[in-house]
């Protein structure tokens, strides 16, 4: 009997360790949730809005690129992987900020910049227009690589509708970099965004403490930091310590003047850009052509030349209702309207470079395949 009883004891002093160790594995298990929710929380409210009055709304719109970037090393500024970090993380790198304005955060895409697509460009321009129409934001920022940058700039330059400020901001330095230029240029975009002078002159580009039109900035070389310059035209502004200045004005139209309107865009024309060199052939205009191409922007050796075998493909591909425009891989200067583009039903795309023509001949054929018409869309815009 006694040991039936000592049997008991045992199995019900077994069975009450076992739901002790059990329950403090639930509470164990409950209480990392609990740090984990607290921990994400506090993550999250790094890129929530200060809720300060006197500041501006401002909102983040995070597409990946360079300053979104990290790698294993602190001194690697080439083999980094873009886009690897979220939004979140990188307002959080900025603490400043919260001083300057109350600002949100929201990731519309997390990739290389030479990814970024027609469509990617419709949903941000869609996206930035509807943010802007509330009365809370007053301005936004666009994290972005800086590869394509200026594109994605001059896109949003053609298609935004309203004044508040728009200011397209990359890096060209990892964020896991020693010295690297991502959050401060950060901290200046959502500076100029947030002053009121900025209001009206359009999509702004800025980096290495500079301001320029989107018209007008392109990217200049492949890996410094002072990458981006407005060579001919000049920048409309500066930042020195937290002062900022504008100077210039873009002569352009943009924003509200624009009659480019993608609200109900579904989808961008297929516009290719060809290279112009020594030998080229009229074949890679056929295959332009054979691949749907709706517009060719030739990207011609000096005032937009074209060799005699690029004239004959472009001419094919004039009579099969393909818009041809003719700029230039120099870099600088304006390609001339001459006598040729007459004869040819050509357009010259004035001070455009070949990526920035293409973005305007896209908009441009969603309203008309008329040469004419398209020139002066390049006149203007």
């Amino acid at each position: 009997m006694n040991i039936k009883w000592l049997g008991a004891a045992f199995l019900a002093a077994s069975l009450l360790l076992t739901t002790s160790c059990a329950n403090s594995s639930t509470q164990e298990s409950n209480q990392n949730k609990k740090e984990n929710t607290t921990n994400q929380s506090e993550a999250k409210s790094s890129a929530v809005e200060t809720g300060n009055k006197s500041l501006a709304n401002i909102k983040v719109l995070a597409t990946g690129g360079t300053i979104a970037g990290s790698s294993d090393s602190d001194t690697d500024t080439t083999g980094y992987k873009s886009g690897s970090l979220g939004i979140d993380k990188v307002i959080a790198s900025v603490p400043q900020i919260k001083d300057i304005a109350n600002v949100t955060g929201e990731q519309v895409a997390n990739v290389g910049s030479e990814n970024v697509d027609n469509a990617l460009l419709l949903t941000l321009a869609k996206r930035v227009n509807h943010l802007l129409k509330d009365d809370k934001v007053d301005g936004i920022v666009i994290t972005h690589g800086t590869d394509t940058l200026e594109e994605t700039a001059y896109f949003l330059h053609l298609v935004v509708k309203s004044e508040k400020p728009v200011v397209v901001v990359g890096s060209m330095r990892p964020a896991s970099a020693i010295s690297a230029d991502g959050p401060l240029n950060l901290y200046q975009a959502v500076k100029i965004a947030s002053t009121k002078e900025a209001k009206g002159k359009g999509v702004m580009v800025t980096l290495n403490d500079r301001i320029a039109s989107a018209r007008f900035i392109t990217k200049t070389n492949t890996t410094t930091t002072d990458s981006f310059k407005s060579l001919e035209q000049g920048y409309i502004g500066e930042i020195a310590g937290e002062l900022v200045s504008f100077y210039n004005e873009p002569t352009r139209k943009h924003t509200t003047e624009s009659e480019f309107d993608i609200s109900k865009t579904k989808e961008l024309p297929q516009v290719d850009i060809l290279y112009g060199y020594q030998n080229d052939q009229k074949y890679v205009y056929d295959a332009a052509v054979k691949a749907g191409a709706k517009g060719i922007i030739v990207a011609a050796v000096g005032n937009g030349t074209m060799s005699t075998e690029a004239i004959k493909g472009a001419t094919d591909a004039v009579k099969k209702d393909v818009v041809i425009v003719r700029s230039s891989r120099a870099g600088n200067g304006i390609v001339t309207h001459e006598k040729m583009d007459d004869e040819h039903h050509f357009v010259s795309s004035d001070s455009l470079n070949p990526q920035k023509a293409r973005i305007l001949l896209m908009l441009a054929l969603s309203k008309t395949s008329d040469p004419k018409k398209i020139q002066s869309y390049y006149e203007q815009y």
